[in-house]
């Protein structure tokens, strides 16, 4: 029969994790997660203990906690599930075997509180700070794109749904209070479709696909030298990406070009970037009905090349870090994303600093 592990069985097992590769030993020798306590303790103050009760968690375990959960896309439940069943996330919360770990009430609850304080979107500049003292900065232009991210869909009446999208509570709701709290209202759905492509004969279909979608969407702009994420926003799926451009604009980049899509070409967005003095790539529009000019073809083309990169991102937290929102609002949905796009550009510096160390 085994007998107990000892300290120095641990150890061993550690070092033999650290010889493997371990990602978050690298991401705690490379990011300075002190810079955040500031930020992190005024947007989640503590109640006087003056009364004795269990010492609070530590703010910034607690937010080494939603990283975790946030680039695996869990649950609050088995968040708190593997915090205690992984002896590397013990290490990268600075826990032993015997310490507390916080319950899944305790990581919903500091999630919220740093919902209602606004917190993410100034975490998320903290970092972009630190990067650029890192020699990190946003060169070489910048690509700016949206995505959806999912959310639960909904079952509700035609009614239901019309009153929602006209900002009012479906009868009967206001009632039932627990009801309510688990209707999405501020999600929306919107329709992705496929480019349609002419068949043999020269005849087009009106589309190829239709998909539904259903959440919230995900701004972003990217600078094209690292590809961090730079700027974000958060809107329901419905929102039209080209009017969001000017919030996502970097004013720090080293250069002045812009790439998008063409859902970012329009006459006000074309002298919004020249009033601010940048060089617009952004695609092209088919013209209607008419074949796109071989000339205008190539020349989206080759924006293409360099727009895709952005695309990397999206690919990383949907695929990699498996983002869905699974919260009800459009503040919550906000710190999900937002915390998405911040841990995103962990990833990438941990990614970016392995480039240049030596060996």
């Amino acid at each position: 029969m085994a007998g107990q592990a000892g300290l120095f069985d641990l150890e061993e097992r550690l070092a033999r994790l650290s010889a493997k590769g371990d990602n978050l030993e690298r991401l705690s020798a490379i990011i300075d997660f002190e810079l955040f306590r500031p930020e992190l303790e005024r947007a989640v103050p503590r109640a006087d203990r003056a009364k004795g009760g269990r010492p609070p968690f530590d703010h910034v375990l607690m937010f080494k906690v939603l990283i975790l959960q946030t680039q695996n896309s869990l649950s609050d439940e088995r968040t708190e599930f593997y915090v205690r069943d992984r002896l590397t996330w013990m290490r990268f919360l600075g826990l032993g075997l015997g310490d507390p770990v916080p319950d899944a009430n305790t990581i919903w609850t500091f999630r919220e509180a740093l919902t209602r304080a606004g917190a993410i979107e100034r975490l998320f500049e903290l970092f972009d700070r630190q990067l650029r003292a890192a020699g990190y900065l946003a060169m070489s232009g910048q690509l700016v794109d949206a995505t959806i991210v999912a959310a639960p869909k909904q079952r509700t009446t035609k009614a239901e749904k019309q009153a929602i999208k006209e900002g009012r509570i479906p009868e009967g709701w206001q009632d039932k209070p627990a009801k309510l709290r688990q209707k999405e209202r501020e999600a929306r759905w919107t329709v992705k479709y496929t480019k349609a492509k002419p068949q043999e004969d020269g005849s087009k279909p009106r589309v190829d696909i239709a998909i539904p979608l259903f959440g919230y969407q995900n701004h972003l702009s990217a600078d094209r030298r690292h590809r961090l994420s730079r700027k974000g926003r958060v809107t329901d799926a419905a929102a039209h990406a080209g009017a969001h451009l000017g919030a996502l604009l970097d004013p720090t980049n080293t250069a002045a070009a812009v790439w998008a899509d063409s859902a970012y070409r329009s006459r006000k967005n074309e002298a919004l970037l020249k009033g601010r003095l940048l060089v617009s790539r952004i695609h092209r529009k088919k013209p209607a009905d008419q074949p796109m000019p071989a000339r205008t073809a190539r020349a989206n083309a080759r924006k293409s090349r360099v727009r895709a990169h952005v695309e990397h991102i999206f690919a990383e937290q949907k695929a990699r870090m498996g983002l869905f929102v699974r919260t009800i609002g459009l503040a919550r949905a906000t710190t999900k994303i937002g915390l998405a796009n911040l841990v995103y550009n962990m990833r990438r510096l941990v990614w970016l600093e392995r480039q240049v160390m030596p060996g």
